[in-house]
């Protein structure tokens, strides 16, 4: 089993047992609702998700057990316990890591289940934009979505892809953890890749 790993810039790598631990879709679904969210309990999570109470408290256990999930401190008033996100940025290993069959599997199933996700919050948006009762008109003019389609060699896109994470990630850690009077829940979305479609020109 491999540990967890703490790189310089605080991004935790995700150990093998928890990333195993994490490809369920139940699991993959609650670590996601935490993620976006914020703290949540069994039941508001069975809400959520159309589970039993039962369920969604087994499985932030076995969260738990992976440390990819944790207990909120201080909570009290009631019988029911609250979770949260272990804060911090985590890495998922991809297709470029060196991995046993087993985990190979769970990466490509983790990593194909966090863009589900990203598309189905996207996709959720762009509905509720056209709804005011759903999404203000405020709202809707403060997000932003641009593509950019461009031919770039790979070192082009690394450069790009580094830059884009430097600089976005100097401002989201401005406002990483805080909880402003009129803030709601704010997803950053950041895509470059090449298009399977296309060609390598010849070198």
């Amino acid at each position: 089993m491999s540990e967890e790993i703490t790189h310089p810039n605080g991004v935790r790598e995700i150990s093998t047992s928890a990333l195993k631990g994490l490809a369920h879709p139940l699991r993959m679904a609650i670590y996601d609702a935490l993620s976006a969210l914020g703290p949540q309990t069994a039941t508001t999570l069975a809400k959520r998700l159309g589970e039993s109470s039962g369920s969604t408290s087994y499985h932030l256990r076995q969260l738990a057990r992976h440390r990819l999930i944790r207990e909120v401190e201080g909570e009290a008033g009631g019988r029911e316990k609250w979770w949260e996100r272990i804060p911090g940025a985590m890495r998922v290993p991809g297709p470029e890591s060196d991995l046993d069959p087993s985990t190979r599997t769970a990466s490509q199933y983790v990593n194909r289940e966090l863009v589900r996700n990203m598309h189905r919050n996207f996709e959720a948006f762009v509905d509720a934009a056209y709804d005011q009762q759903r999404m203000p008109t405020a709202w809707v003019e403060a997000a932003v979505s641009d593509t950019s389609n461009l031919r770039l060699t790979k070192e082009q896109l690394s450069e790009i892809a580094a830059e884009f994470e430097k600089t976005t990630m100097a401002l989201i850690n401005r406002y990483r953890g805080r909880n402003d009077p009129g803030s709601r829940p704010v997803q950053v979305q950041f895509n470059a890749f090449p298009l399977i479609d296309g060609e390598e020109s010849p070198s």
